[in-house]
């Protein structure tokens, strides 16, 4: 057995994140540590001897090897890789090629391979990305910030990570697909269980344009812990940003998770009185994430200042009467949006996106229809913003 069928064989005994697995793969690697398993099986003294630059947890491998033995027998990498290919996963183990270099800031604590449905390349998608979780009982308001901070961050080439569960994780995936953009579903069970059902067909939408991604193979059922587990692979992401999230919710395990990965986290402000927003105002109080004052912020969390606006971009184009048009003109949608949905986007308060865009009209730049304002034609030399900052409106 080489050292990738042993990454598939470790996936499928060991639990996401389990600390003695990683620590035996970590001195052993993924071979080593499965002869490991059958030479402390008949000689306890010897395997220990083999473990002795690891005194401190020598002890724990030893006890956690009962957890691993019983599973070894429906974990053959032949049988593995043929449930996969049912269903249309691939497998990708840990060092492989194609395996996302974004990870190895977890070390020991690497999945031991990833299975995805869908034809993204991950290792890409990971390296520019953005995660956007929260609360699955999210708000109106929640819900559509998600959706155009993912928007704003697929236009621009950064793949949207996220979870595929109700609430936040649905709309951020919609925010990606809406401009065909790449966005990744990180599961808690095996790709052949699309979880949760509801969102199932949401899901095979993001498998035709990017890919759902487990570190189980198919046939693993979504438990409690391995939503908490999974959250680690979700803030390996470039930046989280937490849209909404109580005082206990997996959202704010995911920024813990991203804060310790030194990962920049961003949090989206709320009404005081709501216990949606509770969680995102703690992490700026008390864990020193950045306040999100519009979904433009995400751009300058993932990429370099220069990367995200382009100095042609900011100096190039029609003239504008003053910043807050431009930045008025960029959240323009090419489907036009009304004056609150372009404030939100903007970073604009209400009355200065109306004065801006009354100032737009008045230069031939916007013009309103409908209830919706979107761009007008124009003899201006092309603006080269036009991709920088569109998003989607609902």
């Amino acid at each position: 057995m080489d050292a990738g069928d042993a990454a598939l064989v470790w996936s499928a005994i060991a639990e996401p994140d389990d600390a003695e697995a990683g620590a035996l793969v970590s001195v052993l690697g993924h071979e080593g540590a499965l002869a490991w398993i059958g030479e402390a099986g008949h000689d306890p003294v010897a395997a220990t001897a083999t473990l002795a630059s690891e005194p401190r947890v020598v002890d724990r491998i030893l006890r956690a090897r009962e957890r691993w033995v019983p599973r070894l027998a429906a974990a053959r990498p032949t049988e593995l890789r043929e449930r996969a290919e049912c269903v249309g996963a691939r497998v990708i183990a840990r060092g492989a090629p194609g395996w996302p270099a974004a990870l190895e800031v977890m070390g020991a604590r690497q999945p031991h391979a990833l299975w995805v449905r869908g034809d993204a390349d991950v290792d890409a998608a990971w390296g520019r990305s953005v995660a956007v979780v929260g609360s699955r009982a999210a708000t109106a308001y929640g819900e559509h910030v998600a959706s155009d901070v993912a928007a704003v961050a697929a236009e621009r080439g950064i793949a949207v990570v996220s979870g595929g569960a109700y609430g936040i994780d649905a709309a951020a995936h919609r925010g990606a697909l809406a401009v065909d953009g790449v966005t990744i579903a990180v599961l808690a069970g095996g790709v052949d269980r699309l979880y949760p059902a509801g969102n199932a067909l949401l899901l095979e939408r993001v498998i035709r344009t990017g890919a759902v991604v487990s570190e189980q193979p198919p046939g693993f059922a979504p438990h409690r812990q391995r939503f908490l587990s999974r959250n680690r692979l979700i803030a390996a992401a470039g930046a989280t940003v937490v849209v909404e999230a109580a005082l206990r919710s997996g959202a704010l395990s995911t920024a813990r998770h991203a804060l310790d990965m030194l990962r920049p986290v961003l949090a989206v402000p709320g009404p005081l009185t709501s216990a949606a927003s509770a969680g995102c105002h703690r992490l700026v109080r008390e864990s020193g994430a950045t306040l999100m004052s519009a979904p433009v912020d995400v751009l300058q969390a993932v990429m370099s200042l220069g990367d995200a606006l382009g100095e042609d971009d900011a100096l190039e184009g029609p003239d504008f009467g003053s910043a807050a048009e431009r930045q008025a003109y960029g959240a323009i949608p090419p489907r036009g949006a009304s004056a609150e949905s372009i404030a939100l986007a903007s970073g604009l308060t209400g009355p200065e996106a109306a004065t801006a865009l009354a100032g737009l009209a008045a230069r031939g730049l916007a013009a309103r229809s409908r209830g919706l304002w979107s761009r007008a034609e124009t003899r201006e030399t092309p603006d080269k913003t036009d991709n920088l900052v569109q998003r989607v409106s609902d």
